[in-house]
């Protein structure tokens, strides 16, 4: 018994990672074809593009639908949507401020995923301007750490541009700019021998919220049912959890 418990356990663990990783697909193909449409079908000529199919190779998507989605952006393949770009304005528990940009070809259905994600899982939506304040649209750089050490991506990427470097993780460093410098930064680490997963554009707090667990849980939960709508790109917001408190959540 204990090993069909087992077996059926992660069974339904490889399910809910195969839809994870079926929407991070989709997300990763629709940025292409959005960068294509915005700034044309040549990656070496256009940054966003190079670093959005960047970013879908190093998440394993076909090289097939890489290709096909920048065809389509680009116009050179029929079939694209018109995609819009959204940003609303939320409140998580605990006063965590949340922003969250989606990518959608219907704009009322977004609205509606947004505000009941939110409203279900304690939260509310925000008036724009109420929180958006509170971030700063920054180029955000993840290298792996393996076979780097911080020093050595702090060396390479300080005349690019770049404002820090953190120890996001067990895995990662992230390399902070000024979104103008992303490209430079990139371009640095390349140049400097060093491999990055991915480059692109972020929404960074100017000033975080620490979460206890129970809070953390919630916001947790919430950021979770935005991310499960098709509309929703990304979702940024100001908390804060320490080590502990994870370690805790984790167990």
């Amino acid at each position: 018994m204990s090993g069909h418990s087992k077996w059926a356990t992660t069974k339904h663990k490889k399910a809910a990672l195969d839809a994870k990783r079926g929407k991070l697909f989709a997300k990763l193909i629709k940025n292409i074809e959005v960068a294509a449409r915005t700034g044309g079908g040549d990656p070496d000529a256009n940054p966003t593009l190079y670093d959005a199919i960047y970013k879908a190779k190093k998440n394993s998507v076909p090289n097939d639908n890489i290709e096909r989605a920048r065809k389509r952006g680009a116009g050179e393949e029929a079939g694209g949507a018109d995609w819009q770009n959204i940003t609303y304005e939320g409140y998580a528990p605990g006063g965590v401020a949340v922003l969250i940009e989606c990518l959608t070809d219907n704009r009322n259905r977004a609205a509606s995923e947004v505000r009941v994600a939110l409203t279900r899982n304690g939260g509310s939506l925000a008036d724009p301007g109420s929180v958006s304040y509170m971030f700063a649209r920054k180029g955000v750089v993840i290298v792996p750490k393996s076979g780097t050490s911080e020093d050595e991506v702090m060396m390479a990427v300080l005349d690019a541009g770049a404002e820090e470097v953190n120890d996001l993780d067990e895995e990662s460093f992230e390399v902070v700019s000024e979104a103008g410098d992303l490209v430079a930064v990139r371009t640095a680490l390349v140049d400097a021998g060093i491999d990055y997963e991915s480059a692109e554009s972020k929404f960074l707090p100017s000033v975080t919220v620490p979460l206890e667990e129970d809070n953390a849980k919630k916001v947790f939960r919430l950021l979770d049912a935005l991310e499960d709508s098709d509309d929703v790109q990304d979702v940024y917001a100001n908390f804060d959890v320490s080590d502990e408190v994870m370690a805790s959540i984790d167990a």
